[in-house]
């Protein structure tokens, strides 16, 4: 991680090109320089943060004014840092009767700013929680009595866990274990925050600000989605064509532990929805050998969507995993032991992350956990069953290889698709969907929950989810449109996007013939459709002209009398209700 200064001097760089992005950033103590660290952070995340930076300590004359500059400016996204400092301040003036209500008061302080906030902006607020500070008062005792800062700072970090677990636009940032990681000596530097009121030091800033990019990547859609493994001294110690079952490191004593320590890490990413790929120079048979018969990996071939093992050149292996998979290389993040093929990769792949392991494989996951690699704002029912849609994906591949003409291993797959309008069911997943896709996105529009519930609510939006499933399986749902009401019989197509796993399967065909025909129920009479180019979304730029559209101007538009249904082989399926 690059350190304040060298983040500084990304400030002197070419932002010219990067998405631009308007941000708050509101402290009770001095933020000059993490404004400078988020700004230059930004640079490496490929966005020019537009930073506003209110004056010091004046959060709450910001948000309750309405007139400030804080709503002038309009943000999109609003950082506020409430310093543990500033806040045993506060507990220190309390009378005894008061400490106990301490964390109750501040988090209905917290609530009170989100709600008049978000009552006037559609900002997405970050929220830095607490690091710790032992006043050391009660000395151990303090776990023991309500009356205790140290009890209250806790069950404040705690009590904000579940308000952000329950509220929309509201994101924590963990400057708690931050501090775990970086060590209170290098979080917070007592002579610097005395004389400059500097509750961060300068050592820890690259590591708030990246963290706080990394939230932000997110919002906008991009995120970490697959791990691939190299294997040999990475999952396991030792080298198994060489060294045996019997010999490889695994298990709980000695180095093996860390090993297994590792699996089990990775194993909970599968569970939480990342896609694991081995990638192995190695002879398949026996690579897969421990994943079959050792009694101590925890990884088995079920948890991994694609296995690859043989001895061509890594390079070459991880381009064919991007092919089935369908997601971007800057998705991926590569795990090697080795220097040579981790400089390999990460030259001749732009955009994969490849984090530069330390040699002691006893400190590979303290070094994995500090990178913060697999931030995410949401998590849904789809993302636990994932590995197994794409190891039914690689089924599909050896089907259609059986087939000389494409028609027929499509008309083979028995496709049927349920179409519903936007229900409190599916509304997770549109809105995990509408922050994920970017290269099948027309308009690249990111939603909400409160947004979805708005646009169930309004009269004047049509909204379609449609979901994919055939003989082998279920891809859930994977495609969204939502379709607006304008004035002389038009209906505009305000967003549609789609998973990459099911493209070339004639979906698109599929959901036109659909929203066409309900278009065509209600009595209008063109649709219009509009794309928005982004760094990612060129393989739609043609989308509307392939399916028929005629351009005018910036838009496109599709006569809904004179359209003719497309030959699709995807079916309604029975329980569908979308009209």
């Amino acid at each position: 991680m690059k350190t304040f200064n060298e983040l500084r001097k990304n400030l002197k760089k070419d932002y010219s090109g990067l998405k631009s992005l308007r941000v708050a950033v509101l402290g009770d103590t001095s933020t000059q320089f993490l404004v400078q660290a988020l700004r230059g952070a930004g640079f490496d995340h490929m966005l020019d943060l537009k930073i506003w930076e209110a004056d010091f300590d004046q959060i709450e004359n910001q948000v309750y004014d309405p007139s400030s500059d804080l709503y002038n400016y309009n943000p999109e996204v609003i950082i506020i840092f409430h310093s543990t400092h500033k806040l045993l301040g506060r507990f220190n003036k309390l009378s005894s009767q008061d400490y106990k209500l301490f964390a109750q008061t501040q988090l209905a302080a917290v609530s009170a700013m989100h709600e008049q906030l978000t009552s006037t902006l559609s900002a997405k607020i970050i929220y830095y929680n607490y690091n710790e500070i032992n006043d050391a008062v009660f000395g151990s005792y303090s776990a023991k009595t309500e009356s205790s800062f140290i009890f209250q700072l806790r069950k404040l970090n705690y009590e904000l866990m579940l308000f952000s677990l329950n509220t929309p636009n509201f994101y924590l940032c963990d400057l708690s274990t931050i501090q775990n990681q970086s060590g209170k000596a290098d979080f917070f530097q007592p002579s610097i925050y005395i004389n400059s009121e500097m509750a961060l030091s300068l050592a820890v800033l690259p590591q708030v600000a990246n963290r706080t990019l990394d939230i932000i990547d997110a919002l906008n859609g991009k995120s970490k989605k697959c791990l691939i493994l190299d294997l040999d001294n990475t999952v396991w110690g030792g080298i198994i064509g060489d060294d045996g079952i019997e010999n490889i490191q695994i298990g709980y004593l000695g180095i093996g532990k860390a090993f297994t320590e590792l699996q089990q890490w990775v194993k909970k990413l599968k569970n939480r929805g990342i896609i694991i790929c081995v990638c192995s120079k190695n002879t398949e048979s026996i690579a897969k050998e421990p994943f079959l018969n050792h009694p101590d990996m925890v990884l088995k071939l079920e948890d991994i969507s694609v296995f690859v093992a043989n001895w061509d050149n890594k390079v070459d292996n991880i381009s064919g995993m991007q092919s089935v998979l369908n997601i971007g290389f800057d998705s991926m993040v590569f795990l090697d032991d080795n220097p040579f093929e981790r400089n390999m990769v990460r030259e001749n792949i732009p955009g994969i992350t490849v984090p530069e392991l330390p040699e002691d494989p006893a400190e590979y996951l303290d070094y994995l956990y500090s990178l913060n690699l697999f931030e995410t704002i949401s998590f849904s029912k789809e993302d636990e069953e994932r590995t197994k849609s794409y190891q039914v994906e690689a089924e599909r591949n050896l089907l259609k290889k059986s087939f000389d003409k494409e028609e027929g291993f499509l008309e083979s797959l028995e496709m049927v698709s349920l179409v519903e309008a936007f229900n409190k069911f599916n509304t997770p997943r549109v809105v995990q969907l509408s922050q994920r896709s970017n290269q099948f996105n027309l308009r690249t529009i990111r939603y909400t929950e409160p947004d979805i519930e708005q646009i169930i609510n309004s009269t004047d939006h049509t909204s379609f989810t449609f979901t994919l499933e055939d003989k082998f399986g279920s891809n859930g749902l994977i495609a969204v449109v939502i379709l607006k009401a304008e004035d002389e019989g038009i209906l505009f197509i305000d967003s549609w996007f789609m998973s990459c796993r099911v493209l070339k399967r004639t979906m698109e065909k599929f959901i036109l013939n659909v929203i066409t025909a309900a278009a065509k129920e209600k009595g209008f009479k063109f649709l219009k459709g509009e794309y928005m180019p982004t760094a990612k979304n060129a393989i739609v730029k043609d989308h509307y002209s392939i399916l028929g559209f005629r351009k005018d101007k910036e838009f496109w538009y599709l006569n809904i009398d004179e359209f003719q249904m497309q030959e699709t082989f995807i079916k309604v399926k029975e329980g569908s209700s979308y009209l």
